[in-house]
């Protein structure tokens, strides 16, 4: 583009720089009538609606709807092969997901399906979900591997979401999801994922993030904490999946490691929500999971009140999460949650963004990389008010418009 880009006559919604904790997560800045001029990907200046605008400019002409940061989606699965539906019909007659876990389906089920894909079919069915992704507004994404448990297969994976990210305009924040489910046809499994699989992922992925779900059924805390102890090594940034369905201690073991962030926290006691909320880690909230699978919800409220650092994200993922919206994680959270319309966009966009290490997005300041979306709404509430459908006008990502 050799001129600028101008989105004129704009409601500009962003949260502050930096990461919000407590009630100032729900402050929003708000330019009622504002103009956002875009060049070289990067928003170079907000002035009053009404401007003069370079002759050489594309224009938007917003009309007063809002113009938001794009999403940061901090928390998915979106790289998989097959389906659950079979498995959800196992819910919907009262299977529990552990039960299903633990009988050979769920994560295993899908990890019969990846070892099965080459990369670039991983690939391409990725990048069919990514274009999703961006018409729902998310220009950032986390992407975890962790459908391959064995060494082979999770370089398969991740180098398929590599190869994606390639070939997608947005942004892709690579994770290795190590300890997911426990392969039962693997011996010593375990060992086997700390002393073989983290040191090749850690030849060909240095510094990438490592994850793993602590859960009944899956991975204890005691073999957690070894992995991650084993990752952070290595200096490898460390993530957990925490208290999804049982509170087992993992989440002050997190804080200790200096995790990342505890995702899922739906089972989080009160003593280890008011831990987290004093301590450098995020909080990460998946309010999709209890709208699919249970109905269970974290308390983001008791977490926000503590001065703890929210993010929501979509989990996306063929079991518990199957959305690629953030506009449909932000509607529960504000339901289930107990976030405010307000704390529901901070909590997707600038601390989500912060959380995966990135000071250039999330927020709508000069300089800041121009990922934004324009909403067919006037109210930022209508967001988190609307069930369904798809809130997003127009997406730039990079400076570019995509839709």
């Amino acid at each position: 583009m050799s001129g600028a880009l101008v989105i004129r006559d704009a409601r500009v919604v962003t949260p502050s720089p930096g990461v919000r904790r407590g009630a100032e997560l729900g402050r929003l800045t708000v330019m009622p009538k504002a103009d956002v001029y875009v060049q070289h990907g990067r928003i170079t200046s907000i002035r009053a609606s009404g401007s003069p605008v370079p002759s050489d400019s594309s224009v938007i002409d917003a009309r007063g709807r809002v113009l938001m940061p794009a999403f940061v989606d901090c928390h998915t699965h979106a790289c998989w092969a097959g389906d659950r539906l079979d498995e959800w019909d196992l819910r919907r007659g009262g299977a529990t997901y552990l039960d299903i876990l633990k009988a050979g389906g769920g994560i295993m089920a899908t990890v019969r399906a990846v070892r099965a894909a080459s990369q670039q079919e991983l690939e391409q069915r990725l990048l069919a979900r990514l274009e999703e992704f961006l018409r729902n507004g998310t220009a950032t994404l986390e992407i975890k591997s962790g459908y391959g448990l064995s060494t082979a297969d999770e370089l398969n994976m991740l180098r398929a979401i590599r190869g994606a990210a390639a070939r997608w305009p947005g942004t892709i924040v690579l994770t290795a999801l190590l300890g997911h489910a426990l392969d039962p046809a693997q011996p010593d499994f375990v060992e086997r994922t700390i002393r073989e699989t983290l040191p090749a992922i850690h030849a060909e992925f240095p510094g990438i993030a490592v994850d793993a779900f602590c859960e009944q059924g899956a991975w204890s805390v005691p073999d957690t904490v070894r992995l991650l102890e084993a990752a952070r090594d290595l200096d490898h940034p460390v993530r957990v999946h925490a208290d999804q369905f049982n509170s087992l201690g993992m989440a002050p073991e997190a804080i200790r490691l200096g995790a990342i962030s505890v995702d899922h926290m739906e089972a989080t006691t009160p003593a280890d929500m008011r831990a987290l909320a004093a301590s450098a880690t995020f909080g990460v909230m998946l309010p999709v999971c209890g709208l699919h699978l249970d109905s269970r919800y974290a308390n983001g409220r008791a977490f926000v009140d503590a001065g703890g650092a929210l993010a929501i994200a979509t989990n996306c993922n063929p079991g518990s999460a199957p959305t690629t919206s953030m506009p449909l994680a932000i509607a529960a959270a504000v339901r289930h949650v107990g976030l405010t319309p307000a704390e529901g966009i901070a909590a997707s966009t600038g601390n989500a963004a912060a959380l995966l290490g990135f000071t250039d997005r999330g927020v709508i300041t000069e300089g800041q990389r121009a990922d934004l979306i324009l909403l067919r709404h006037t109210d930022e509430r209508a967001l988190a008010h609307e069930l369904g459908g798809n809130p997003v006008d127009a997406v730039i990502c990079g400076g570019e418009v995509i839709t």
